[in-house]
């Protein structure tokens, strides 16, 4: 067993015109993504515009075995169909007319999806900009592109504040965080890839009482109780309140603590896309290797069916108790009787998968150790973690104001907990804590920005990153698995599929992208070394 495999996260921004409140999120959406593509493509001297494939898109097909009617849908869950602007948004934001997108004739060219050099997709998600990172294969470098998103959304606010003047065009903020103050949740997602063949039930009761608990360890904090902040007080997650049922297709309606969309983007006979939306928006280096590490480990313990046997009772009724509970000891009932805590259940899952892998790679390693050193601070020195955790780091920091007489109801303390997720280095809480010592990375500044530039170097992702960089003018369109490029042949287009994450690497393909004068050369050129080595 390993905590490496084909990883990916997606994180949808808070956000929103500070001097413009009334601004429709979905246009500010649409400046933001517009804004980061247009700052990359002037540095590779391109004006085109790849759009995003989804013609391989099956959102509403369920892992238990069926596809939902659209007619049943949620508008929400109908992502394979492009999102557009109405001509009236436009026109009354008059993005059209700031002179921000000037190598942009018509709305017809502006994207609400990016395609990244970092083989990353960025783009419109209803009201919120999202960052989806590309597919990585260990759980630091999962830590590593995604804080990438989190240095693209920063270097994109700034970009669009310098410019204001200019453009006309709000400046807007963006926030890592996952509610606003009206009773809305929106999520960070978490994507694992795991074996067609094993049995997906096995997959829900191993997964249940681990998400539950999960959040002592990943949780971003948040102050107010309950779906709308109502009442006074702080919890250990931001999203805990908004699950309604333990398992579902739904990721915006009704939430299920464990998601069944079948879409894996891959070959469909060997692989599924786990598509986890139960987790919090992290900013800390270290909640974010843990979220990935534990969650991987414990997918390898379902796979080899050796995951501890746990069931309980109500598991939302327990991941809204274990939220509210910040002293860690509230007993959760179990379905046989008896009751377990947050933090048994993580011992438990820790101790299978030390029990399972006795000599696991370093990667494994790693994770196996700053879990069990996790857990032990969380039982007996909660605040020495406020220097990795993020609902410890946000709660050390709030607690100090609580201390002199300021209430959790006190708006204060909201705002405080707004700032913690602002993207702004020179703004956000959290980085300030960075800058003072008093929270720990596992990256520096140069490294995070690199990753924001460059694709990973042992997946797909490399190709299509590669790709976007090398031929910028000649990408037509582009998905996880697809990519499809401009020809001078009659067709007009080639396209080359990609089902395996583990091929077009830059072992694989690096040599035919220095070799190749074009996009569709390099595409002869893949498929004549994938023909060659089926021979």
């Amino acid at each position: 067993m390993s905590v490496c495999r084909i990883m990916g996260t997606e994180t949808e921004f808070g956000v929103i015109a500070p001097e413009k409140p009334e601004a429709n999120p979905t246009v500010l959406s649409a400046q933001v993504v517009n804004t980061y593509d247009t700052m990359f493509r002037r540095e590779l001297a391109s004006t085109n515009t790849s759009t995003w494939e989804y013609d391989s898109e099956s959102p509403l097909a369920d892992a238990r075995g069926f596809e939902m009617e659209e007619s049943e849908a949620d508008a929400s869950q109908l992502t394979h169909r492009r999102h557009e602007l109405t001509s009236e948004d436009i026109a009354a934001e008059a993005l059209a007319e700031s002179g921000m997108f000037a190598e942009r004739l018509d709305w017809d060219a502006v994207t609400m999806n990016s395609i990244l050099p970092n083989g990353a997709r960025f783009y419109v998600d209803h009201a919120h900009p999202e960052y989806s990172s590309p597919e990585i294969t260990s759980p630091m470098d999962a830590v590593l592109w995604d804080a990438a998103g989190d240095y693209i959304a920063a270097q994109t606010v700034e970009t669009i504040a310098r410019l204001a003047p200019q453009t006309g065009l709000p400046i807007v903020n963006l926030y890592k965080n996952n509610a606003d103050s009206k009773g809305q949740s929106y999520g960070f997602h978490e994507n694992y890839q795991i074996r067609r063949d094993v049995d997906f039930d096995s997959v829900i009761t191993g997964l249940l009482p681990f998400f539950v608990s999960r959040q002592i360890i990943t949780g971003a904090g948040r102050v107010g109780l309950g779906v709308n902040g109502e009442r006074p007080g702080f919890q250990i997650s931001q999203r805990a309140d908004f699950f309604e049922r333990t398992v579902g297709l739904e990721t915006t309606i009704r939430r299920p603590i464990i998601n069944t969309r079948d879409e894996p983007h891959a070959d469909q006979h060997k692989y599924r896309r786990l598509h986890v939306i139960v987790g919090d928006a992290n900013l800390s280096h270290y909640s974010t290797l843990l979220k990935f590490g534990t969650t991987s480990a414990v997918l390898g313990l379902i796979e080899a069916g050796a995951a501890p046997h746990i069931k309980l009772a109500d598991p939302v009724a327990a991941i809204h108790t274990v939220s509210h509970d910040l002293d860690l000891e509230a007993e959760l009932p179990l379905a046989g009787g008896g009751s377990t805590t947050a933090l048994e259940i993580q011992h438990a899952y820790l101790a299978a998968a030390r029990a399972w892998d006795k000599n696991p790679d370093q990667h494994t390693q790693r994770v196996f150790d700053l879990w069990e050193e996790t857990l032990d601070a969380l039982e007996n020195d909660l605040f020495s973690l406020a220097d990795r955790l993020d609902w410890v780091a946000k709660y050390f920091v709030l607690r100090q104001y609580v201390s002199k007489g300021v209430g959790w109801d006190d708006p204060k303390l909201a705002a405080i907990d707004l700032q913690y997720s602002d993207v702004r280095p020179g703004k956000g809480l959290y980085h300030k804590l960075v800058q003072l010592g008093r929270m720990r990375t596992l990256f520096t500044p140069e490294q995070i920005a690199d990753a924001a530039a460059h694709p990973p170097e042992d997946t797909r992702a490399f190709l299509r990153g590669r790709l976007i960089s090398t031929f910028p003018d000649q990408v037509v369109s582009a998905n996880w698995d697809t990519l499809v490029v401009r020809t001078s042949g009659k067709d007009g287009v080639v396209r080359y599929p990609m089902q395996e994450p583990l091929h077009n690497t830059k072992v694989e393909v690096a040599e035919h992208l220095d070799q190749s004068r074009n996009a569709s050369d390099l595409m002869r050129r893949l498929e004549r070394a994938v023909a060659d080595a089926q021979c």
